[in-house]
Formats: structure tokens, C-alpha cells, sequence
């Protein structure tokens, strides 16, 4: 194992309109040690949120037009410079004070990232708190890993593991399910430390429908990526056997073997081969990622 010491970091924010809490955050982040810099993505704000960090000290860049929370991550990790990152909220839900804790599991465990965890306290509402248990829950069946918190935008990761995977990440508010399940399909270690979340400042920019949709859809795409055969068999199992099934019957009844029985089984096999075919591709893909540990 590669030994880990940080002795510099970035701190990257990715922030929407976010004057009422971007200046205190910043000011607390630029007087910590190990943070060597700070610079916050102003991704199209029209509240002053840019000036009020640069004045308190951040390197901005700046969106004109809003892109999106992961295309804020993605310009904000091509500007840093150091070999490790943390990524939080401008809205004042992470606590900087928090960043050691990241550090020292990631220094310990050599992890080459570690998730702030949230606790039931630390998500915005219970509807928040079961979709969350939910992913968490498919995301660990996919992965074979404990996975404690899957959404969460507090946390700490080596800077070439986290550009290795850039372009996969979306430009909407789900990449840290890509990221995190990319990394863990490509070898890296990835660790969970509960941290405690602050109620937020302003008012969020999640959507609950449309994003909680979206991020199914990010789970089911990067669990395609990761492990196709885990998501592949078990539909083509329930084909096979409902074509089983309904010959059965069909032969109990009638005497007869039909067509529908036929396609069930035959759409079986046809989605079996797919996820095989798909699990060739993805071991080819991720062959030469990730490090021997």
C-alpha cells in the first residue's frame, strides 16, 4: 500500500446564489491548515455570490450561465492544482471543522476517498432520508460494499482518481453516485465517516420528483457500467421463469406449448447474452483503472 499523507488540499464549492453564507464559509476554510486554496464556482448566480467569495478570500470561477452542481465539481476540480480535494456545499450544511475527520480516516486507512456521512439528523426531510436508504441499499446489492451514504457532496478524494472518471460525471446534482461507484468498480478504496450536517442556509436547488428520477436513472446507468450480469440476470431470470411457467400451465390445461411461452424464455436468454456481452465490455474498460493497493 502507497502510504497517504496530505499536506495541502483544495477546498472546491460549487455555489448558486449563495451571498447569505459563501463569504463566513470561505473566511473559515482560507485560516485552515492543510487548505492551501479555495475556489468556489460561481455557477451563474445573480446575487453577488462570486465577489462576496473572492473579497473573503476564494478563487473564483465563474459560470455565466448556470450548468448544473456537477459541472460546477468538474470545472472546479480542472482549476486545482493539489493532489487532494474536498468537495462541500456553500450553503452552510458542511462545517469545515469537519475536514480533519476526513483526512485522518483517508490517512489511516489510505483510503483514496472518504465520504462525510450523513446521519437520519442530517438529511432535509424523511421523504429525503428513505430515497437516500433506498440508493444506498442498491447502490451496496450492485457493489458488494457497505455503502453509507451515496448522495452526500462532503468529501475528500485523490485529484487523478477523481479526473480519471470526469467524464463519466453528469452536470446535474448526481455525480456523487458516479463517482463513488466508479471508484469502487475500478479498485480504489473508498471509505465512509460520519460527519455532522448543519440545517442549510437559503433554499435548495433540488428538485424532489425530477431529481430523485434522475438519480434512479444515474444508479441503474452506473450499475450497467459496474456490474451488468448483477442487473442483466436477474431480468432475464424473471423472463425465463414466467415463460417456465406459463408453458407449464398452458401444458396442464391445454396440451399445448405457445408462442408466448416461446418469447418469454427466448427474451430470456437474448437479455442473459446482452449482460454478458455488457460485463465483457465493462471488464475491458475498467482494466487498466485503479491501482494495485
Amino acid at each position: 500500500m502507497t502510504p497517504v499523507k496530505i499536506a495541502d488540499l483544495t477546498v472546491i464549492i460549487p455555489a448558486k446564489n449563495e451571498s447569505a453564507s459563501i463569504a463566513g464559509l470561505v473566511r473559515q476554510l482560507v485560516a485552515m491548515d492543510p487548505v492551501a486554496q479555495v475556489i468556489v464556482v460561481d455557477d451563474g448566480s445573480d446575487d453577488g455570490t462570486g465577489a462576496l467569495a473572492q473579497d473573503a478570500g476564494a478563487r473564483v470561477v465563474r459560470h455565466e450561465k448556470s450548468r448544473g452542481n456537477g459541472a460546477a465539481i468538474k470545472s472546479g476540480a480542472r482549476a486545482a492544482e493539489t493532489d487532494w480535494l474536498v468537495f462541500m456545499d456553500a450553503d452552510g450544511q458542511h462545517r469545515p471543522e469537519d475536514i480533519p475527520l476526513l483526512i485522518g480516516c483517508a490517512e489511516q486507512g489510505r483510503h483514496d476517498m472518504v465520504v462525510g456521512s450523513r446521519n437520519r439528523k442530517g438529511q432535509a426531510s424523511l421523504a429525503r432520508h428513505a430515497a437516500n436508504g433506498f440508493y444506498n441499499w442498491f447502490a451496496s446489492i450492485v457493489t458488494g460494499d457497505d455503502i453509507l451514504d451515496l448522495t452526500s457532496g462532503f468529501r475528500l478524494v485523490r485529484r487523478e482518481c477523481f479526473l480519471e472518471f470526469l467524464h463519466l460525471l453528469p452536470n446535474h446534482f448526481s455525480y456523487p453516485t458516479t463517482i463513488t461507484m466508479s471508484l469502487l468498480r475500478a479498485g480504489y478504496s473508498v471509505a465512509f465517516e460520519p460527519v455532522t450536517v448543519l440545517q442549510r442556509d437559503g433554499k435548495s436547488h433540488i428538485k424532489p420528483i425530477r431529481d430523485g428520477l434522475r438519480f434512479l436513472i444515474i444508479i441503474f446507468k452506473i450499475a450497467t457500467l459496474y456490474a451488468p450480469l448483477k442487473v442483466f440476470v436477474p431480468i432475464a431470470a424473471l423472463h425465463f421463469a414466467l415463460g417456465l411457467a406459463r408453458y407449464a400451465w398452458t401444458y396442464a390445461t391445454m396440451g399445448t406449448f405457445t408462442n408466448m411461452s416461446a418469447l418469454l424464455m427466448v427474451t430470456g436468454v437474448q437479455i442473459f447474452l446482452i449482460g454478458l456481452v455488457s460485463e465483457q465490455i465493462s471488464t475491458l474498460m475498467y482494466k487498466d483503472a485503479g491501482r494495485q493497493r
